[in-house]
């Protein structure tokens, strides 16, 4: 198959490209960055150098494409003038009339836990009307929408904290159960969609475990040397401080504690626990906190 992949080599197309080449698949990676060129290659793909803001860049790279994979990048959460919402909105309706025009019949589009809320989601509102606008194609697209849960690398966000004042602290976690996921197995999840015949619209979620914030913690602590580390449930207001505090675009800082508050709620996992996946990932938190502790111990 001629499949087009998005989203560069991040987390999850990287893995991506390798299994879908591993396969036999020829593999087109888009990327903004020409220095990308040969590592893409390198991997056995071919590289499309260009914008996802530029809809005639796109309409040429997936003509002729038996399937697309796409996704909304990660954007800069501390840039003053991001409106994140409009961001995921403006890539959907490219991606949209892209593979309108060029007539591709197979798409698997990363969307997110969460994804099926209209309010209430945070930041993860971009990801539920993207779904939207991709669901406005001909019937004869087919489209899977993948949701995974909580990324492992989020995990990330915290290092700071835990060596500053010696444990986790946001408005979500503790008791609470967190769904997370490796983009190792949303990868395989993708390339699985991407190959597989199938017609009209799915839904499908990826998770690898189960593990409430202090048991994430545990694990983490354990491969960092803390084995007492401790994850601590704050108020909304105190999440928000902080995050502005390191000087995140109000806006944005705003969405992502109403997204940890949907999921201590309950709320933003609602959905997946009704249709969660039969088998979990292979990949573990502790596998990801060997990866961690090497960060950890770096910085």
């Amino acid at each position: 198959m001629k499949i087009i992949v998005t989203g560069s080599l991040g987390h999850i197309s990287k893995p991506l490209t390798q299994e879908l080449v591993q396969k036999g698949h020829s593999v087109t990676v888009i990327s903004s960055h020409i220095d990308r060129k040969k590592e893409i290659e390198d991997l056995g793909a071919v590289a499309a150098i260009g914008s996802l803001e530029n809809v005639d860049f796109l309409t040429a790279t997936f003509t002729g494409a038996d399937a697309v994979y796409t996704m909304v990048p990660p954007n800069n959460y501390f840039d003053p003038n991001l409106d994140l919402f409009a961001y995921y909105v403006r890539l959907g309706k490219n991606y949209r009339q892209a593979i309108d025009a060029a007539g591709v019949k197979r798409v698997v589009n990363l969307s997110t836990i969460g994804g099926h809320l209209s309010k209430g989601s945070g930041i993860l509102i971009g990801a539920h009307h993207v779904q939207l606008i991709l669901d406005e194609l001909p019937e004869e697209v087919s489209i899977t929408h993948l949701r995974p849960t909580s990324f492992f690398y989020n995990l990330y966000a915290y290092l700071e904290m835990i060596k500053s004042i010696g444990l986790i602290a946001t408005n979500y976690g503790a008791e609470d159960m967190i769904p997370w996921v490796s983009p190792i197995d949303i990868a395989s999840a993708v390339a699985e969609e991407l190959t597989t015949p199938f017609s009209g619209r799915k839904i499908r979620y990826v998770a690898s475990e189960e593990l409430s914030g202090n048991e994430s913690a545990a694990i983490i602590g354990e491969a960092i040397g803390k084995p007492d580390l401790k994850w601590v449930l704050t108020s909304d207001e105190d999440a928000l401080n902080g995050l502005l505090s390191i000087g995140m675009n109000a806006k944005i800082a705003e969405g992502l504690v109403e997204m940890y508050s949907a999921l201590h709620t309950g709320l933003l996992a609602e959905d997946y626990y009704k249709n969660k996946p039969a088998v979990m990932g292979k990949v573990k938190l502790k596998d990801f906190a060997k990866e961690f502790a090497v960060t950890y111990h770096q910085k």
